[in-house]
C-alpha cells in the first residue's frame, strides 16, 4: 500500500513540525516513533513522550485507504534530510516495514503497531477557549523565557506561569534570581485561568510559533484544564501535561516606586556588558555599575586580576549608586527584547532593579543585586 509520495519538503515539514519532543532515547522505545494514520487522502501525524502530545495532517497524497503504523521519527528526518529538496518521494507498507524511496535511494525501515502507540488522554474540564495571534504569544515567550530555572528543585519554577484574566494574557518566568513578565490584550473577556507550563513546553511552543516575517498573523487558541493545557494554531494540536504547585507571588517581587531612574540605549549598554563579562570570574560572573549624574561605569575584574572598565554618559541626576549585578541576568534581557531604549530603576546598592521599556507598559523584569 502506498501511504504517502509527495515532495520531499512537504513531508520534512510535517516530520519536523511534530518531531521536536521526541527523545531520541526512551525507555519506551515506541516513543521514538511517529505515529502515521491515514484517513483517504490525509495524513495524520502523532508524536508524544507521556507529556506532551502534538499531531498535525498534511495532504501527502497516496492511496485512499485507511492505515495506521509508526516509525522512527528521527531516523525519517535524517533520511529525508539527505535527499534533494525537490524530489518526490514515496512510502510504502508492507509487512511490518515502511519502504521509503525517492529517485534511485530506498530505505526500509522497521515498524511497530499504532495500537501500542501511547496516546494523551485529553481533560475533561477545559475551560473557555480564548486565542491571540501568533506572533504576541511568540513575543511574549521570548521575552521572559530565559528566566526560567533549569532542573531547580522548587520544580514549579521550571516554567512559565500563564494567567488569563478579564482581558489581559499575562507570562511570569523566575529562576529566584531574576523575574520576567510579559503582557498582551486579549480579544474577549474570559475568567480567571491560571496555569504553569513545563519548560520543555514552552521551548516546543517558542520553536513552532511564526512570528512577524513567517505570517505570524494567524491565532493560536488556547484552552487550559486542571492538569492539561490544549493549543491549536496552523493546522497543529498541541496537549501537554502541567507543572503542579503554586507559582511564587510575582506581585510583590516587583519594585514599586523606585526613585532613581535613568533612559538608556540597549544595543550600547548591551555591548558594554558584552565586553566587561569577558573578564568575569567564571563563577562569579559579576560586574559593579556605578551609577551618578552624567555616567554610567561598568566594572568587573577575575582572579587573574585582570580587570575591565566601561563608561557610558547618560541623562542622569538621581542620587550616585554602586551596585553589583550577574552580568549574564543583564545581557539575557537585552538581548532578548527589542527595542531601541530601556529603563532603569533603583533604589539603593541592597535593593533589585527593575528594567523597563518606555511606552510600554506590559513588560517587567527585576534582577537582584549581588555582592561584589
Amino acid at each position: 500500500m502506498i501511504v504517502l509520495k509527495a515532495p520531499q519538503q512537504k513531508l520534512l515539514e510535517a516530520l519536523q513540525a511534530v518531531a521536536g519532543i521526541v527523545e531520541r532515547r526512551h525507555t519506551l522505545p515506541i516513543l521514538a516513533n511517529v505515529l502515521l494514520r491515514k484517513n483517504g487522502g490525509e495524513l495524520e501525524l502523532t508524536t508524544s513522550d507521556l507529556e506532551i502530545q502534538v499531531r498535525t495532517q498534511a495532504e501527502l497524497g497516496g492511496d485512499n485507504d485507511r492505515y495506521a503504523t509508526t516509525v522512527g521519527a528521527r531516523k525519517l528526518i535524517d533520511i529525508l534530510r539527505t535527499l534533494p529538496t525537490d524530489q518526490v518521494v514515496t512510502l510504502a507498507a508492507a509487512q511490518n516495514k515502511l519502504t521509503l524511496t525517492g529517485g534511485k535511494s530506498r530505505f526500509t525501515l522497521q515498524t511497530l503497531p499504532a495500537d501500542d502507540f501511547p496516546l494523551v488522554n485529553e481533560a475533561v474540564d477545559f475551560g473557555p477557549a480564548f486565542s491571540v495571534p501568533q506572533k504576541t504569544l511568540k513575543g511574549l515567550i521570548n521575552q521572559v523565557h530565559f528566566a526560567m530555572a533549569v532542573h531547580d528543585i522548587r520544580y514549579y519554577l521550571n516554567g512559565i506561569l500563564f494567567v488569563a484574566e478579564g482581558r489581559m494574557l499575562t507570562l511570569v518566568a523566575t529562576d529566584g534570581h531574576r523575574l520576567g513578565l510579559a503582557q498582551a490584550q486579549l480579544d474577549n473577556e474570559i475568567p480567571k485561568q491560571e496555569v504553569i507550563l513545563p519548560r520543555k513546553t514552552v521551548l516546543e511552543l517558542q520553536r513552532l510559533l511564526k512570528d512577524e516575517k513567517d505570517g505570524g498573523d494567524g491565532a493560536i487558541e488556547m484552552r487550559f484544564a486542571g492538569n492539561q493545557a490544549k493549543f491549536n494554531f496552523s493546522g497543529m494540536e498541541f496537549v501537554t501535561k502541567l507543572v503542579e504547585g503554586k507559582f511564587p507571588d510575582y506581585n510583590r517581587v516587583i519594585p514599586k516606586n523606585h526613585k532613581n531612574a535613568v533612559v538608556l540605549g540597549r544595543a550600547a549598554l548591551l555591548a558594554s556588558l558584552q565586553r566587561a563579562a569577558i573578564l568575569t570570574s567564571e563563577k562569579f560572573k559579576g560586574v559593579r555599575v556605578n551609577i551618578e549624574p552624567g555616567t554610567l561605569r561598568i566594572a568587573s575584574s577575575n582572579a587573574e586580576q585582570e580587570e575591565a572598565k566601561e563608561e557610558l554618559e547618560i541623562d542622569y541626576a538621581g542620587d550616585p549608586i554602586e551596585i553589583g549585578f550577574n552580568v549574564t541576568y543583564l545581557m539575557d534581557v537585552l538581548a532578548n527584547i527589542n527595542h531601541e531604549m530601556v529603563r532603569l530603576e533603583l533604589q539603593d546598592s541592597n535593593s533589585s532593579a527593575l528594567i523597563t521599556v518606555p511606552d510600554q507598559t506590559g513588560f517587567k523584569y527585576v534582577v537582584m543585586p549581588m555582592r561584589i
